[in-house]
């Protein structure tokens, strides 16, 4: 079902220089020599199922990114004429970073493992989403929507009705609908198998926080992300242009149940609504300027979690928000805003804390035993190395990084040719009806 309203699009792709990946060498990374913030942090939240943890993130986390970005408290860098922070952020853990030098601007227990919620789906979108074309129909069965957790958010999916799979993403993404993951998951050869190949599509990104329990971000135990990871989620999948699409939608048509009246078929339709915040706007929020998506999430054990990108005069800011103690209607979205409106104002005044790293494939010296960009993995990581994933974990990624002044740059052989800069073609807001 198309959206309502036409893209528009907010900046053209830039002619973004390219390195290519040298054999047996590393990348180097931002050393610990920069001066670090140090605020106090706030309770941990406990997993399904366990007691609750320390009530302070882990004093070594993984250094995937940077050394700094393992240390505990807010780490930024202020120049000359930087603006302060805002003091206002109660979130457990933050970043915002370039999302496409993928400078890490300032950061809040940026590898704190913690249980992600909804924004989870991200990594299930990148992974699954590659496979199927948004025009393929599929009839759900009820085994589809077998195993869903108690109170899942839904987007309406029905029995024995057919959908497209654009219909399905856009359950997803605006939504949020456990339902439409669950269908999605049962093409892809089932959760277990769904969960498998976003595990391993989060190591070759080097999302090394991250553990997977269920493909839709439902409260498990064990189940944990990070804010680094979850922002390396989004920028992967802004690479995407489905994925791009279907973030900055604000409202679309959902199918209907199929009624029988005087022996005719009919199928209507009814108006789903983006529950992002930032996009949609509510009756105590606006809109924010220039944002583009990506993803937000809610549970018991999570808290409020988000993921926002957002562009001003050329340039395109990430920003993850976990868990604020704060618990203000749509405070997740105000800390969001707050961190956004700083990392634009700081932008060229900081010296970055860390950066993003690209996928493990596009590393310099990858390879079988090749250990993750920025040193050790570190106590709180997934592990001390990433496994390759799979191909068709991994198809998407490579395709979309070269995407700028007519360079594509993936080689079937092995060969990668990848942007130093990840650009964002076709970044787009899908607009309210007044």
């Amino acid at each position: 079902m198309s959206a309502s309203k036409t893209p528009k699009t907010l900046r053209a792709a830039k002619t973004l220089r390219t390195w290519k990946k040298p054999a047996g060498s590393r990348l180097a990374l931002a050393s610990a020599a920069a001066v670090s913030l140090s605020l106090a942090t706030t309770p941990a939240i406990a997993l399904a199922g366990t007691r609750s943890p320390d009530v302070s993130p882990p004093a070594m986390m993984s250094t995937v990114g940077g050394v700094q970005l393992g240390r505990p408290g807010t780490q930024a860098n202020l120049g000359s004429g930087a603006p302060v922070l805002p003091k206002d952020v109660t979130a457990r853990s933050w970043i915002v970073a370039d999302a496409e030098s993928g400078d890490v601007l300032a950061a809040h227990n940026a590898h704190w493992r913690l249980p992600p919620a909804s924004t989870l789906k991200m990594l299930f979108a990148d992974t699954v989403l590659p496979r199927f074309p948004k025009t393929e129909q599929h009839k759900v069965v009820p085994s589809d929507l077998a195993d869903m957790g108690e109170g899942s958010s839904l987007v309406g999916v029905k029995e024995n009705e057919t959908y497209s799979v654009h219909d399905l993403w856009l359950g997803v993404f605006l939504r949020s609908g456990n339902d439409a993951v669950h269908v999605l998951a049962a093409m892809n050869h089932g959760v277990g198998q769904t969960v498998k190949d976003m595990q391993a599509h989060a190591e070759e990104l080097q999302a090394l926080d991250t553990h997977v329990v269920t493909p839709d971000g439902y409260d498990e135990t064990g189940q944990v992300s990070s804010a680094y990871d979850l922002t390396l989620f989004a920028r992967s999948g802004l690479q995407k242009k489905d994925f791009r699409e279907y973030c900055s939608t604000v409202r679309a048509q959902f199918p209907g149940a199929t009624t029988v009246k005087k022996g005719k078929k009919s199928r209507g339709s009814f108006e789903i609504q983006n529950t992002d915040r930032l996009l949609s706007g509510d009756y105590d929020i606006t809109p924010y300027r220039g944002i583009a998506g990506v993803k937000n999430g809610n549970t018991t054990n999570a808290g409020a979690t988000y993921t926002g990108v957002a562009e001003r005069n050329g340039r395109v800011l990430l920003v993850t928000v976990m868990n604020p103690e704060k618990k203000d209607h749509n405070e997740v979205y105000r800390e969001a805003a707050r961190l956004l409106d700083w990392g634009f104002s700081a932008a060229g005044k900081v010296k970055p804390v860390g950066e993003l790293v690209a996928p493990r494939s596009a590393q310099p010296g990858s390879g079988p035993g090749a250990k993750p960009s920025g040193a050790s993995a570190g106590k709180g990581s997934a592990g001390q190395t990433a496994a390759s994933a799979d191909k068709d974990g991994s198809r998407g990624i490579g395709v979309a990084l070269g995407i700028t002044g007519g360079v594509l740059a993936l080689l079937a052989a092995g060969v990668f040719l990848v942007n130093r800069r990840w650009p964002l073609p076709d970044l787009v807001r899908r607009r309210s009806r007044p």
